[in-house]
């Protein structure tokens, strides 16, 4: 059986409050959190079908979630 693992990285001035806003997204292929300025989500699965989805998920929302973050700052 394959096992993929992957971390994607993207700095954000409010880090904590778009790792917030994605964390009910954590499940078992997917870990999000806030580290030095950036959200980290660490990505684990053995199907690949699966993960591919679930990056397109957390792209789409991680743009929201930015977005929401960035208005609420102002």
């Amino acid at each position: 059986m394959i096992r993929v693992d992957g971390t994607i990285s993207t700095p954000h001035p409010r880090a904590a409050c778009v790792a917030a806003a994605l964390a009910p997204d954590n499940l078992s292929l997917i870990r999000t959190r806030a580290a030095d300025g950036s959200v980290t989500t660490d990505l684990s699965g053995t199907r690949l079908r699966s993960i591919i989805a679930s990056v397109d998920d957390y792209l789409m929302n991680l743009t929201i979630a930015e977005d929401i973050c960035s208005y609420v700052s102002r």
